[in-house]
């Protein structure tokens, strides 16, 4: 049988601060991010199955992506919780505001390499992340692959 991809895209908007950057990125601001998740296995040959014929149903692709990314970072500010920015988040939660401490730089190189291991995790046996494509404007992404993270046994 064919190993097939098949991708399911997503939409949230968060906001960040990038700690000791020399940029604007440094402020306070947000992105409209649009993530493209791709995975790979085989269609369900089993005809009594009611999922035969696919690789994954994607309404489970989509609660996956949607209890681990979208319900978590949609509407929600990202800092880096080993900087000084703790601060500022602290403050920001005492008035009830959405924040998520991460022990990374929260750009969209870190976050995507994060959101891979949310998904890779909940994935069913068969099913294999093959890429993830974060977008956090209309120019600017970044992408992860499986094959260009596979370790090295020696």
């Amino acid at each position: 049988m064919s190993n097939i991809r098949i991708t399911k895209q997503f939409s949230f908007e968060t906001g960040h601060a990038l700690y000791g950057y020399d940029g604007k990125c440094k402020n306070v601001h947000g992105h409209s991010y649009k993530l493209s998740v791709t995975v790979i296995g085989s269609p369900i040959t089993d005809r009594s199955n009611v999922k035969y014929g696919m690789v994954i149903d994607f309404t489970d692709l989509k609660k996956i992506v949607k209890e681990e990314i979208v319900d978590q970072f949609d509407h929600a500010t990202v800092f880096n919780a080993t900087t000084p920015h703790i601060e500022l988040a602290n403050e920001l939660m005492t008035r009830g505001h959405h924040v998520i401490l991460v022990d990374y730089q929260p750009t969209s190189e870190n976050m995507v390499v994060d959101f891979s291991q949310r998904i890779i995790n909940r994935l069913p046996q068969g099913i294999t992340l093959f890429s993830l494509k974060l977008q956090e404007t209309e120019s600017s992404f970044a992408e992860w692959f499986a094959c260009d993270n596979v370790k090295s046994i020696l």
